[in-house]
This record gives C-alpha cells, sequence and structure tokens, in this order.
C-alpha cells in the first residue's frame, strides 16, 4: 500500500496542533475527533477557555478554488442572516496549509439533530432551505460539481464491478437492478423537464443541521453543487408515503415565503434516492483503504451486506413505480 492511499497517515494530533498555532489560535491541548470520514474534523481547546472546530480537507479531492467557492458561498448565506457556519477568516484567509494539509477553522456551534416531529419545525426549516435557494440562485458556481446521475449512478455502479466488491453470486442481481434503477431514473428526470440548476447545499439531511432554541444552524458545505432545488429537501423526508406526504407538505410551506418551487421536480425525489443508495456503496468502497472506513463500516466487506443492498434496490424499484408525492 502506497503512502499516497493513506491520505491521513501524517495527520498526528501534534500536527493538528502546529496546524491550528500557524494561524494564530493558541491551543490548550484539548482535542476532541468529531463524527467525520471524508475530512478530518476536530474540535480544539484554546487558551482563553473556547473552542475552534479545524476541518482538514482530503487530500486531492477539491481543487483550492472549489473550497474558496464553498467558503465564499457560505459567507454569501451568513451575509443574508442564515445561520450556516461560515469559517473564520485569520490572517486575512479562510483556506491554511501547513504540513501539506489544507484546513479551515470553524466557530463551534452547539445544538442537536433537528427532529422536525411538528409542523412547526417542519415550515421553520423549510423557510430556511428557501432562504439558501434565494442567495443560490443569485449567482452561479464555477468550480463546484453539478448533481449527476451518471456520475452518481453509473460511474459507481461501473467502480464497484470492476473492482470486484460484489460477491459472485449477486453479480448478474445487481447489474439487472441497477440498469433498470437507471432507466427508471432517466424516465424520471425527462417527466421533470428542465430545472433551474441552483447553488444548492448538496448533502442537506438532519446530520449537517444543528438545532436551538433559535432554530437551524446549517453547517458543512462540504458537498455543496449545482443542482435542483429539491435536493436540498427530500433527505428530510423519512416514514410510511402518507408521513412523508404530510412532512414535504410543511417543508415547502415554508420554503414557498421565500422562493418558488417548481412542482415538476417531486418527480426526482425517488430517483435521488435511488442513485445515493448506489453512491453510497461506491463511496465507502473508493475511501476502503483509510483506515478509518473499515472501522466505520466493518460490516461493507461481508456478503450479508451486500445482499441486502442488493435486495434494498429491487425495493427500491417497487417504489420507484409509484406516483410521485403530492401536496396540496
Amino acid at each position: 500500500m502506497l503512502l499516497s492511499d493513506l491520505p491521513y497517515a501524517n495527520l498526528s494530533p501534534d500536527l493538528v496542533l502546529e496546524a491550528l498555532e500557524s494561524v494564530g489560535c493558541l491551543c490548550d491541548g484539548r482535542i476532541l475527533a468529531l463524527n467525520s470520514y471524508e475530512n478530518r474534523v476536530y474540535q480544539m481547546g484554546l487558551d482563553d477557555g473556547g473552542f475552534v472546530v479545524t476541518k482538514f480537507y482530503r487530500p486531492g479531492r477539491w481543487s483550492d478554488e472549489a473550497i474558496l467557492e464553498e467558503h465564499l458561498f457560505a459567507f454569501e448565506l451568513a451575509d443574508q442572516e442564515i445561520p450556516v457556519v461560515a469559517p473564520l477568516k485569520l490572517n486575512g484567509a479562510t483556506l491554511h496549509e501547513h504540513a501539506d494539509y489544507r484546513f479551515a477553522v470553524f466557530r463551534r456551534q452547539g445544538g442537536r439533530w433537528p427532529e422536525l416531529g411538528s409542523k412547526d419545525d417542519r415550515v421553520w426549516m423549510g423557510r430556511f432551505v428557501g432562504r439558501i435557494h434565494a442567495v443560490g440562485s443569485a449567482n452561479k458556481f464555477a468550480h463546484r460539481l453539478s448533481l449527476s446521475t451518471e456520475r452518481m449512478g453509473d460511474d459507481s455502479a461501473d467502480y464497484l464491478l470492476a473492482n470486484d466488491w460484489l460477491p459472485r453470486h449477486l453479480i448478474e442481481s445487481y447489474e439487472t437492478i441497477v440498469a433498470q434503477l437507471l432507466e427508471m431514473v432517466a424516465g424520471c428526470f425527462d417527466r421533470a423537464g428542465e430545472y433551474l440548476e441552483l447553488r444548492i447545499h448538496g448533502d442537506c439531511h438532519p446530520g449537517n443541521v444543528l438545532w436551538t432554541a433559535d432554530g437551524p444552524h446549517f453547517v458543512d458545505l462540504d458537498d455543496c453543487i449545482s443542482g435542483p432545488a429539491v435536493q436540498d429537501l427530500w433527505l428530510f423526508l423519512s416514514g410510511k408515503r402518507e408521513e412523508r406526504t404530510l412532512q414535504l407538505q410543511d417543508l415547502l410551506e415554508g420554503y414557498g415565503q421565500f422562493f418558488e418551487f417548481d412542482y415538476r421536480q417531486l418527480h426526482l425525489i425517488e430517483a435521488l434516492r435511488t442513485v445515493r443508495m448506489i453512491h453510497y456503496a461506491a463511496w465507502i468502497a473508493r475511501r476502503w483503504v483509510d483506515p478509518a472506513f473499515p472501522r466505520a463500516f466493518p460490516w461493507f466487506a461481508d456478503n450479508k451486506y451486500w445482499e441486502e443492498h442488493v435486495l434494498a434496490l429491487k425495493e427500491q424499484a417497487g417504489v420507484m413505480n409509484e406516483p410521485p408525492l403530492e401536496v396540496l
């Protein structure tokens, strides 16, 4: 195994401390690794008793230009008083480098994952997503990715098959169901028609939102992309169809107060869920040489996981045959 296959091999606690102190933050030695796999993220104590969060970007994943575009988007949102945790500007910059690792520093944001169990909370969340998209529509990304079902679906499935991740007895079933699903995904996009491509959060799920008495605070714009508005809404939906319909109706009630939603995009919800399922498996496979991934996903290499994955894809085909969610 090459050292390049282990991008964080040299990121020791001492180096983490040195990096933060290199931008003028005096640390008291307290370091807590936070739940992040794509990057490495640490809560760090300061000499004055406060805390910051330092994110070390995965080497080779994003260009400097793409990271800085993420930061600028966060500042645009914050300037409109949208509760997004933007990077701190230290020594006149937001993106820093130490010992070949690029990093950014953020204020620590408290809160809990949102439950969205009430109409008021869902409307509240919808309002903020609508506000994010109103800002996102005002400009375009030049260096970030656009949402692509080919990249998330076709390329991901091809990677898994080319690198022998599927047990032999499941290969034919996997190929068959993926081909069927991706054809259905294409049909959903055809029915939705052309959509307005916005700058969006891209990975807007409850784990990337911290809820306080003041409402939601959005964190981790690392996956911000250009894409359809519904991508930032469907990940908040869960439960039976009737429950998801009610949740979506409340989210869109709030959303529509700040930005117009194209209801044709309801055709995309299950299509986006489908390619996310395929992409998620490939994401873990692509990162498997990173020691953090076998520790976090020990079941991934077992036949049982792949059997359940193929079964879940077959069940998703049934969901894809249902009409899209309807709201009043």
